[in-house]
């Protein structure tokens, strides 16, 4: 799944190498509990994702699904101590090239499916 892909991304070492999974002219919302964040191209997701802080969070997947050329995707947000700071539903369509065409993601710090993991002892 590319939303996958583009998740491990993130996460990762590098995660500008995302924006290799977009299409050049994507469009994209991410709804998050203070703000809305829209775009379209590269460069507006690009100066997204070097605008976020470094630390060290993590996105774990929980459940996935796929429908032709519709990606779905529900998980928890974690922080570097396992700490679970909310949930997320994104949602991407895929083009035919295989890479995210449009883009939304809702995240919500309290509201979930699943209950949020505690700090680890």
């Amino acid at each position: 799944m590319v939303i996958v892909d583009y998740f491990d991304r993130l996460d990762g070492p590098d995660p500008m190498s995302g924006l290799e999974l977009a299409e050049p002219g994507i469009e994209f919302l991410l709804a998050l509990p203070d703000r809305e964040v829209r775009g379209s191209g590269l460069d507006d997701l690009g100066a997204y994702i070097s605008g976020r802080p470094d630390v060290g969070r993590k996105h774990v997947i929980l459940r996935s699904s796929v429908d032709r050329d519709l990606e779905m995707v529900y998980g928890i947000v974690t922080e570097g101590d396992g700490r679970g700071t909310g949930s997320f539903v994104s949602v991407g369509l895929v083009s035919p090239a295989g890479r995210l065409a449009r883009y939304q993601s809702f995240f919500h710090p309290v509201f979930g499916m699943y209950p949020l993991p505690a700090v680890r002892s």
